[in-house]
């Protein structure tokens, strides 16, 4: 679970994002159906910077991370309220751990995610990975993907396969 806390304070500033345009984009389905097919928008990040509390998500260090960036976010909407969105973040990032015996590290970070909802069925995934170099000359090497989804029986299917070195 460390891990998943770094991811998602990655992705926090894009989930804000992501929520209030979702919530615009809902609210326009009526007016789209009286429309001619789907609304699409597409956001765009450029050296993006946001810092956060987060552990080292291989050794569970507690610490703090800054991230700078470049993103994009898009999302469609049709007439039926059926809705994808996707996003990518890219960029470098810095872990300076709470305790100064333990290394910083500094590398570059690739992030990912994709949602698919209709009335009937959702489908959610992600990807995130990190490459760093300690202060002490150690690596921080990470990588998840995450999947989600459910059918419209209700059936589940999900992993979440975090793996370091």
């Amino acid at each position: 679970m460390r891990h998943l806390n770094l991811e998602r304070a990655a992705l926090r500033g894009a989930a804000v994002t992501c929520a209030v345009i979702a919530l615009l984009v809902v609210a326009a389905v009526p007016a789209l159906a009286a429309g001619r097919g789907a609304t699409t928008f597409t956001q765009t990040f450029h050296n993006a910077t946001d810092s956060f509390a987060t552990p080292n998500p291989c050794s569970g260090v507690p610490g703090t991370v800054t991230i700078t960036y470049n993103g994009v976010l898009h999302f469609t909407v049709n007439k039926a309220g059926d809705f994808w969105a996707t996003g990518t973040q890219t960029g470098a990032f810095v872990f300076v751990p709470d305790d100064p015996t333990q290394p910083t590290y500094t590398g570059h970070f690739t992030t990912w995610f994709g949602d698919s909802d209709n009335r009937q069925n959702e489908v959610e995934h992600s990807t995130f990975t990190i490459h760093g170099t300690g202060s002490d000359g150690s690596t921080l090497q990470f990588h998840d993907t995450m999947h989600l989804s459910v059918s419209a029986s209700g059936a589940v299917v999900s992993f979440d396969k975090p793996r370091c070195g």
